[in-house]
């Protein structure tokens, strides 16, 4: 059972409308890059210029926060599930 990757709405146009797709690897940047090379539209709401994780997007491994974790280091293992959530910006004017 490969890795379970949870689409926002915002970005399901980018992966054709799925809200899951399933990657396998062992680290979360072997699953990212993976989910990348599928849907190529995600590169630039995913990583940043440099291909670090944009600083404007949450990717959370079963509820940890991979920021804290590892980055794209941190280790995943089947079933485990990767959520991704951009930031929300906005505010009273």
């Amino acid at each position: 059972m490969p890795v379970e990757v949870r689409i926002p709405t915002v970005l399901r146009p980018q992966t054709g409308g799925a809200a899951i797709v399933s990657y396998a690897g062992t680290t979360i940047g072997e699953v990212l890059h993976a989910m990348v090379a599928e849907h190529p539209g995600l590169q630039g709401q995913v990583f940043g210029p440099e291909g670090h994780l944009h600083r404007f997007v949450n990717i959370y491994v079963n509820d940890d926060d991979v920021r804290y974790t590892g980055g794209l280091d941190t280790p995943v293992a089947d079933g485990d599930q990767v959520s991704i959530l951009p930031a929300v910006a906005g505010g009273a004017a």
